[in-house]
């Protein structure tokens, strides 16, 4: 795609292009105040002991994946557009790889011929770099405090490549799954599911965290220490996805007509009156779950839940039926944790709540919405391409689950297997129970947990 540089084209930069740049970059804003809540929910529930190492890894984590996104993940992604006219992937990765000429060029002298509206796309990479790196924090709510650094630190690298290639075959609406009928609106299959497939994966690796189901010497019991600080982060992730939501939409002429990602007919309101509802739905039936069972982790895993099942129709549903799927979302969720729970799977959040409520709702979108037009690509009126060629479909929603999770399970195996046999994966129990923040920084936390105390005063008796 060769263009001339010396030439400066004014529609580029006019100002409803920047009104659309706008719109994506507050959408790259919501995603990073969504990286905030999640570190709320890490430092409220890990350990004391390890709190300071676990936050500071997730954020290295983020930033690997960040950084590699930029490197070449968003050539991955871009590539399905560059294959819809004809060119290739190494096409895209010459153009959009970090040291690439259209990611390097300023707007103003691309030729929209060329490559029309090339300010959005730039900041998508900003956008979904932010994703790639949220990926790898929800990642490591499945391994804290259990996986080594090293270990977690090359997976972050590893997994931002697969799941780039992943959200070319399933996010967007020209990529090879999603224009055969997979219909996914906010990318539930490569930011959720395909985590979801690798903590299989190393949670079966990975023995439970000392005090979680058995007393250790130095861990009577987990305790987590700030639900209070837990739930706080759960409500600043409702608070920014918003501003994300309306980044999954595209806008075309006539003056903002909204399509979803997925080229399927939407609007701004309904897209936010479906997260709404989402949310809602979660909550209350989480309530219920919570107050019924007197276990108050379903009053975090309700919302959460109702707004999993939702995210991959936002775009068509309508408020009603979002409110209803939503209520049944946390029921999923809630015997999926029962069941690891009984079988000593040491993982809260993304088996109960990714591979199993997001695949209820991937499943669920296709139930209530086979037959609605999308995929292709406005403007293309004919051919594989062309606008809403196609229709959702459930099979094609069962394919989407199947390759999501696979791609996770695949990825964590080999990389399983590669860490067995060089530098090792999981940190000792002994160090675990010690706390890492101790272990690798010499911290000690300000408080001696009711707990440990307890179990340090009753080993001193028995000395």
């Amino acid at each position: 795609m060769a263009f001339d540089i010396a030439t400066q084209f004014a529609e580029q930069v006019s100002l409803g292009s920047l009104v659309q740049n706008l719109v994506y970059a507050s959408g790259t804003v919501g995603a990073i105040f969504v990286v905030v809540g999640l570190l709320l929910i890490d430092a409220g529930g890990v350990r004391r002991r390890s709190a300071f190492n676990a936050t500071i890894e997730k954020m290295i984590g983020f930033f690997i994946g960040f950084a590699t996104y930029f490197l070449i993940g968003f050539a991955f992604w871009a590539a399905q557009y560059y294959v819809m006219v004809d060119y290739t992937l190494t096409d895209s990765i010459k153009d959009w790889w970090f040291g690439g000429a259209l990611s390097n060029e300023m707007a103003q002298n691309v030729d929209p011929a060329v490559f029309p509206g090339i300010n959005n796309f730039q900041i998508f990479i900003f956008f979904l770099a932010c994703f790639a790196g949220i990926i790898n924090v929800l990642l490591h709510f499945a391994v804290s405090e259990r996986m080594k650094a090293s270990a977690y630190f090359i997976t972050s690298f590893v997994a931002t490549i697969v799941s780039s290639i992943l959200s070319w075959w399933t996010w967007g609406s020209v990529g090879p799954l999603t224009n055969l009928g997979f219909h996914d609106f906010f990318g539930v299959g490569f930011v959720y599911l395909f985590p979801a497939g690798m903590a299989m994966v190393f949670t079966s690796k990975l023995s439970p965290r000392p005090g979680m189901f058995s007393a250790h010497p130095k861990v009577t019991e987990y305790r987590e220490p700030s639900l209070a600080l837990v739930t706080v982060g759960v409500f600043s992730v409702f608070a920014s996805l918003p501003m994300v939501i309306l980044s999954c939409l595209f806008f075309f002429d006539p003056e903002a007509l909204a399509v979803s990602v997925t080229m399927a007919d939407t609007s701004v309101g309904l897209a936010f009156n479906n997260f709404g509802a989402a949310w809602a739905g979660g909550a209350l039936m989480g309530a219920v779950l919570a107050y019924w069972k007197r276990k108050y982790a379903y009053l975090l895993l309700g919302p959460l839940a109702g707004y999993v099942s939702g995210a991959s129709g936002f775009d068509v549903y309508v408020p009603w039926q979002m409110f209803l799927v939503a209520l049944g979302a946390p029921i999923v969720s809630y015997v999926i944790y029962e069941a690891l729970q009984k079988r000593h799977i040491d993982d809260h959040k993304l088996l109960p709540l990714f591979a199993g409520v997001g695949s209820y709702g991937l499943i669920m979108t296709g139930l209530l919405h086979i037959g609605v037009p999308r995929g292709g690509y406005v403007g293309i009126t004919e051919g594989a391409y062309a606008f809403q060629h196609g229709e959702i479909g459930v099979m094609m929603q069962f394919v989407g689950i199947a390759v999501s999770l696979g791609m996770g399970i695949i990825t964590a195996w080999i990389l399983s297997f590669i860490f067995e046999h060089t530098i090792g994966m999981r940190v000792s129990d002994e160090d675990q129970a010690e706390g890492l923040d101790k272990v690798k920084w010499g911290i000690e936390p300000d408080v001696d947990p009711v707990a440990e105390k307890s179990s340090a005063i009753a080993k001193k008796a028995a000395a």
